[in-house]
């Protein structure tokens, strides 16, 4: 086994270009110091929220504490400590690349380990340690909260690592991404508030994406624009693929407990699947805040009509999505927009 050094886990894609973040997946880079290598891994928006919680927790930017800090605290008070985090199988099946489509800056940027093992014991040294498997994510996250030692078998190494020189891992499987991790850090700070709601900029503040981007045949299918007021989401294809949304988010925790209402015009032109409004909560920054999938569905062409989604902010907070997408064929407008968050009657 390889003992290795937790050097990064990196929001992906990061800070965009009109200065909103946004988090799909996390970059991890195990780094091999004494062999000058270092491995990447892919983990998930979620799986990979904790390890980067726990790494950078003293940096004021994440307001909620990873659930793998407070295992560990727990661990401690029990007199169990997490004595080594153990990666040692590679399902090939898994290494298919980055999330969304954009290929990686190194042919080897690209492996992602579900599992791995996690070994404890009790800080009086009696008893035989255990060990346990666990999503490799949360193994990670434990491990850099318990400032346990992880180790990766040779094999894997051997097959997937990297040889690196210097201390600029990220450039190495990024590339000239990298370079948003160099911008100041207050730039990642995730708006507190709603930007743009008139379109008065452009689409500055706002989002555009979804589904159809994961694949590069599909990269193109649909296009936005915002002018007089309005943003407009259509398709450019007969038969575009995925799904496109424009959307915003903001973070919801001084609103616990209150309703998040998203209202606005929409008005749908040959639409053969589906668009409309959505709201959905969650990643990148918490838990769920709000049911996931929450939307108002138009299809076929419909004038301007008022809409209006809505849910109770969850207890633990967490950060709101708001937007319109379109599936398929058509085109879909949207105007007029509010996101409010009213105080609940009094009794």
């Amino acid at each position: 086994m390889t003992a290795v050094r937790i050097a990064h886990a990196e929001p992906w894609p990061g800070r965009q270009p009109g200065g909103e973040f946004r988090i799909n997946s996390f970059l991890v880079v195990l780094a091999d110091d004494a062999g000058g290598r270092a491995l990447p891994i892919w983990l998930s928006g979620p799986e990979g929220d904790g390890l980067w919680r726990v790494l950078g927790s003293n940096d004021g930017l994440r307001p909620i504490e990873a659930a793998e800090a407070v295992t560990a605290r727990m661990l401690r008070a029990a007199d169990v400590t997490v004595t080594g985090v153990y990666i040692d199988e590679l399902d090939a099946a898994m290494t298919s690349g980055p999330p969304r489509g954009r290929p990686p800056a190194h042919p080897r940027a690209s492996v992602r380990i579900e599992f791995a093992r996690a070994e404890i014991a009790a800080e009086a040294g009696s008893g035989v340690p255990h060990q346990m498997q666990a999503r490799l994510g949360f193994a990670l996250a434990l491990a850099a909260a318990c400032g346990a030692p992880v180790h990766v078998a040779g094999q894997v190494m051997d097959r997937m690592a990297v040889p690196v020189r210097g201390g600029d891992m990220l450039r190495v499987f990024l590339g000239e991404d990298a370079l948003t991790a160099r911008e100041p850090r207050e730039l990642e700070v995730p708006r507190f508030e709603p930007r743009n709601l008139t379109f008065a900029d452009g689409l500055a503040g706002w989002e555009f994406g979804g589904s159809f981007r994961d694949e590069y045949a599909h990269a193109g299918d649909y296009t936005c624009a915002a002018q007089a007021g309005r943003a407009v989401v259509a398709s450019v294809v007969e038969q575009p693929g995925g799904l496109a949304a424009l959307s915003q988010s903001v973070l919801v925790h001084e609103y616990v407990g209150r309703t998040v209402i998203f209202r606005a015009e929409v008005r749908t032109e040959g639409v053969t699947n589906e668009a409309g409004l959505h709201l959905l909560g969650g990643m990148p920054t918490g838990p769920v805040s709000v049911p996931k999938g929450l939307t108002v569905p138009l299809s076929g062409g419909n004038d301007w009509t008022v809409c209006e989604v809505s849910a109770r902010v969850a207890e633990h907070g967490g950060m709101v999505q708001f937007g319109v997408f379109l599936r398929g064929p058509g085109r879909v407008s949207f105007r007029n927009l509010r996101l409010t968050f009213p105080l609940a009657a009094s009794n």
